[in-house]
């Protein structure tokens, strides 16, 4: 009898029908709908929850449709980062309706967890001035350097992120004097109306630049380059989420704008390849560098990469000794960036997390005598002041957000991006779906998010006694090890010589292991290691 249970409540719904019917008729053709619905779950083969329970076992389809939401607001703890706490959606939210920001009663972290930082602070406290927070990018080798916010817009697509939401960042960064990295999808009608300042990424479709054949074309690079809009160029190798992936945007999505801004066809695939036809080798890649610099005009031109194999990245390097052509600036992105779709795997188990790809881009400029020719950015989960002072303790000069900017929009971590039906119209093309998105009241909230975070970002630089990002160091940073033990940065993380790989490694026996075992190995005329 225990067995045949599970169909009792489907069962009971066809007797209830004929007494719901006195009552009132459509109350028994409801009881009668939902016993059809039985009969359906009986006959159907996909599912067999359904199957061996009928109209009962829909509720284990319906439950598991808003687990994530019953996660995210009524279980999960505050400090449970999946991928941004609720604590740090929440100070993003509050900066950018320009509400307290302030916590009462204390601290809710454990000082003396593992993994813990914290910033010594000076008994000498001062006060920097955020409009200063600004850093001069291609200063000395380009006719238009660019002096860059220490805060900026990430690379986001028009086409990941809708119509609205792109004019929505671009006249934040127009309103508050920072930068708005395009993303890979070129540079649309959203980007240009509101007339804020643009870092032009080209990516491996070369969009916006395009022959017809998906080449690099140098005639319409130039055109757009030269555009007084565009402050600096960036050549995207890869990106955090997804390095090592292209992509493809199915023709459905490829929408009259956008086909218009890639410079691609409608009612095709379009189409990102995982690796550029522009160049082939390390030596070649630095000339095309210094060709775009060229073309544009002399604004810098720099690169954005998740680090991956190291002896690959060392070979850019060698490129950059070997040819003395050098970008302007390099920014990292780590392992642990978003993106609006990428495969399991590769999100959680390909790339360099972001502090470790740093400190290696970091040291080995420092080591190969290049850091004070190039800057470099980061960019994987920076939303607070805090964030940004320990990538500049690892050696960044200027840190960008998406996520953080995307919650500025009011973006509510649905993680449907993917699905084209986010709930607050941000990471959609559905038309109705956008409307959500009002221009003007979104992007003061982008201003705001922007202004308010430098400012909480000079708090927190003159209570440790400095006044300018750039005097941030390895020692202004503490942080607990595994075995709970205080200790600051600089003991936590390796740390080069200037100019220690130019000379003879084998005088040199401290460097550390990733240093001995592949610099020697790098060339800069191949990806490949030197047999």
């Amino acid at each position: 009898m225990s067995s045949l249970s599970r169909y009792l409540p489907w069962a009971l719904t066809l007797p209830a029908a004929g007494l719901l019917w006195l009552v009132h008729p459509v109350l028994g053709l409801a009881s009668l709908l939902l016993f059809a619905m039985g009969v359906q779950d009986l006959l159907q083969t996909s599912h067999a929850i359904r199957r061996n329970y009928p109209l009962t076992g829909r509720f284990r389809y319906w439950l598991e449709g808003f687990r994530a939401e019953l996660r995210q607001y009524f279980l999960e703890d505050d400090e449970q980062k999946i991928p941004f706490s609720r604590n740090e959606r929440a100070i993003v939210y509050a900066r950018s309706k320009v509400q307290n920001d302030k916590r009462g009663f204390g601290s809710i972290k454990d000082m003396y967890a593992p993994g813990t930082e914290w910033m010594p602070h000076s008994m000498q406290p001062v006060a920097p001035d955020p409009a200063t927070f600004r850093v001069m990018v291609g200063e000395g080798q380009c006719a238009q350097p660019y002096a860059m916010s220490v805060f900026n817009v990430s690379g986001m697509s028009f086409g990941a992120l809708s119509g609205p939401a792109i004019r929505a960042l671009n006249k934040g960064a127009a309103l508050g004097g920072f930068a708005h990295d395009t993303g890979e999808g070129s540079i649309s009608v959203h980007h240009r109306e509101p007339g804020g300042d643009l870092v032009w990424q080209i990516a491996s479709g070369y969009f916006g630049c395009r022959t017809p054949e998906g080449r690099f074309d140098p005639e319409r690079f130039a055109e757009q380059a030269r555009s007084p809009q565009v402050k600096m160029i960036e050549l995207k190798l890869s990106q955090g989420a997804k390095p090592g992936h292209g992509g493809v945007l199915p023709a459905a999505k490829v929408s009259a704008e956008i086909a218009q801004a890639r410079g691609v066809p409608m009612g095709q695939d379009c189409i990102s390849p995982a690796r550029h036809s522009a160049f082939s080798t390390p030596v070649e890649m630095m000339h095309f560098i210094a060709r775009l610099r060229e073309l544009s005009g002399g604004k810098p031109v720099g690169m954005k990469l998740c680090v991956g194999q190291p002896l690959e990245w060392f070979a850019i390097v060698k490129a950059m000794l070997e040819t003395g052509l050098v970008p302007d600036f390099i920014v990292v992105d780590g392992a642990e960036g978003g993106t609006g779709a990428a495969p399991i795997e590769f999100a959680d188990h390909v790339g360099m997390p972001l502090r470790d790809g740093l400190r290696l881009v970091h040291n080995s400029l420092v080591g190969a005598g290049l850091r004070g020719r190039i800057r470099i950015g980061a960019s994987g989960k920076v939303v607070s002041a805090f964030h940004i002072a320990r990538c500049l303790a690892l050696g960044v000069d200027w840190c960008n957000s998406a996520r953080g900017f995307m919650f500025a929009l009011g973006c509510i971590q649905s993680r449907s991006c993917h699905t084209d039906k986010c709930p607050t119209g941000v990471a959609t093309q559905d038309p109705v779906r956008q409307r959500a998105v009002v221009v003007e009241d979104k992007a003061q909230r982008v201003a705001h998010f922007h202004a308010n975070t430098l400012h909480a970002m000079g708090e927190l630089l003159g209570a440790a006694g400095l006044m300018s990002p750039s005097q941030v160091t390895t020692e202004h940073l503490m942080g607990r090890d595994d075995e709970g033990r205080a200790m600051p940065l600089t003991d936590q993380v390796d740390t080069l010589a200037p100019g220690v790989l130019l000379q003879d490694l084998a005088l040199t026996p401290t460097l550390p292991p990733v240093f001995q075992r592949y610099w020697p190995l790098a060339q800069a005329s191949a990806w490949a290691p030197a047999r």
